[in-house]
């Protein structure tokens, strides 16, 4: 909640039925009962109240997620959040078919859930408003952790390091500290790549960065299992640094 004239932080409501009050009401006047005497008993007047605070007041909404899966347009991420939850994003071949954030819930062993969160729109310049980068960078924040897809098919548009080093850049122009973010990388779809060593490559240029790199398929649902484990893995480890 901000101040539309200053930009001013006026709350953050981050739990279950947190309130806060934007503006006050002012002081009632007195009703016609406060008016009735022995010769008026039904008085038909009222006395009227002293004016309140106005305040004009920008809502902003920042969803709640485990997990914040991002990439580039195309590159499986609504894809991902169907085959893992039970959500259903519209999926089709071109740009920015995926106009809002979806929300998924992976249902772990246990009884646990992930919560998952599709964020789209994130192509170079997203930092500076490019595409609908604006829009969705935002909700990233509130994110523990990361899931960056990215198309390894012989038809990408870019190399997979380029592809993710462009990606994390955006988010670091928007704000620095969402690189302090752990990620898991996700290689998609691997059906539609013809040099399958090609995957050992991408596989050890991730990991000598510091990432978790996951091969898969994601119409064929080849790795997505091993996926789901090492979902399953970031999330205990991360909720066990949070308890500590």
């Amino acid at each position: 909640v901000k101040d539309a004239e200053t930009g001013e932080l006026l709350a953050d409501l981050t739990k279950d039925g947190q309130e806060f009050v934007v503006a006050k009401g002012g002081k009632g006047g007195k009703g016609n009962a406060m008016f009735k005497s022995a010769t008026n008993q039904a008085p038909d007047y009222a006395e009227e109240g002293e004016k309140g605070e106005e305040k004009w007041i920008e809502l902003e909404l920042k969803l709640i997620a485990d997990a914040g899966i991002i990439g580039f347009p195309n590159a499986g991420k609504s894809t991902l959040i169907s085959v893992l939850s039970h959500a259903k994003p519209k999926i089709a071949d071109y740009p920015f078919t995926t106009l809002s954030p979806v929300l998924g819930v992976l249902q772990l062993d246990y009884g646990k859930s992930l919560i998952l969160a599709d964020i789209p729109g994130l192509i170079e310049g997203a930092s500076e408003g490019a595409g609908l980068g604006h829009e969705f960078l935002r909700h990233i924040e509130r994110t523990k952790f990361l899931v960056h897809v990215i198309d390894i098919s012989d038809f990408r548009e870019r190399e997979p390091i380029e592809a993710f080093k462009t990606i994390n850049k955006e988010m670091e122009n928007y704000d620095p500290k969402l690189l302090e973010k752990p990620q898991i990388v996700v290689g998609n779809k691997i059906d539609m790549l013809s040099n399958k060593e090609e995957i050992e490559k991408f596989k050890k240029e991730f990991e000598k960065l510091g990432y978790k790199f996951i091969p898969v398929s994601l119409i064929t649902n080849e790795g997505v299992e091993e996926l789901k484990k090492e979902l399953l893995n970031f999330y205990e480890i991360l909720n066990q640094k949070i308890h500590v």
